[in-house]
């Protein structure tokens, strides 16, 4: 992908910044996040994308190859059965407020009733582009990010006309893919509201904007399809996971149909599963990024 962009030189030098283990400032980063991003593929083959949220200290660095995890999927979300000893999988950590975020790919090495660790193989930063300005606020009972009161999550094939208005008026979400000999990772997708377009009830366009010409997602699904999406109702702690397959469309959509694309990923759905009150942290939106297109 990024030979195709005509990136490989610079995103060579950008990789030089992809490290092994995990240095002082992540840790101290990474101890400070309510809200950790996971994704993988479960057994069959399928790629999701879950939320995983405590109070701050819930993620813990105790030897830089180690990240301690101190929780664990809901009941019956996809990556329940998968983050196991040996699961490849991606995580990333965004700070809203600062538009700051840390990825780290790994492997689960193991897992208790309180949580999992993940040795480090990939730790790297992103750039603050496309994040949209948000502060995370305590529950009233003051329990922050502790075990949410879930309802049992809707599962179904297609969306619902209410889940599609929700894409339609989303400006965040993040996405997991995987390389099958690499494992897993998981991306931030941001934009004004309107970015994201549900052309029917399984199909998705979303734009690719110019980012650090790594190209992790883009790259991962040119060799392997699976992708999963997570939306975050950001007020209401709801959570709506889709899987299913996505393509770079090179030669398909226009990318002049979503000013300030470099291209557009379709997104074919097979499974989207919604979870109420999934989240037990809620966010109050502070404004939209600097970098949006169209933004000043």
């Amino acid at each position: 992908m990024q030979e195709r962009a005509g990136v490989a030189e610079i995103a060579r030098k950008v990789g030089g910044g992809i490290r092994r283990t995990i240095p002082a400032p992540a840790k101290l980063f990474l101890e400070a996040q309510p809200l950790l991003l996971a994704g993988a593929a479960a057994g069959d083959g399928r790629v999701w994308a879950s939320p995983l949220s405590g109070s701050p200290g819930f993620l813990s660095v105790p030897d830089e190859r180690t990240m301690r995890v101190g929780a664990l999927p809901l009941p019956q979300d996809p990556l329940g059965p998968v983050l196991l000893p040996g699961a490849r999988a991606g995580f990333l950590a965004v700070e809203f407020a600062t538009r700051r975020r840390m990825r780290l790919n790994g492997m689960v090495t193991q897992i208790d009733e309180a949580g999992f660790a993940v040795s480090a193989e990939q730790v790297y930063a992103n750039c603050p582009k496309y994040i949209q300005l948000r502060t995370w606020v305590e529950e009233e009972e003051g329990r922050g990010g502790g075990p949410p009161k879930a309802k049992r999550p809707q599962a179904a094939r297609e969306l619902s006309a209410a889940q599609a208005a929700w894409l339609g008026s989303a400006d965040t979400f993040f996405i997991a893919s995987r390389h099958p000999g690499e494992g897993a990772d998981v991306s931030h997708r941001g934009g004004a509201p309107g970015f994201v377009r549900v052309t029917n009830g399984r199909t998705i366009l979303f734009p690719d904007y110019a980012g650090n010409a790594m190209f992790n997602t883009l790259g991962n699904l040119l060799v392997s399809p699976e992708a999963g999406l997570l939306f975050l109702d950001f007020e209401r702690g709801d959570v709506l996971q889709l899987s299913g397959r996505a393509s770079v469309e090179e030669n398909g959509d226009s990318p002049a149909d979503f000013p300030g694309a470099e291209r557009v990923v379709r997104f074919e759905l097979d499974e989207v599963r919604h979870t109420r009150g999934a989240l037990p942290l809620k966010w109050k939106f502070g404004g939209y990024s600097p970098f949006l297109p169209g933004t000043l």
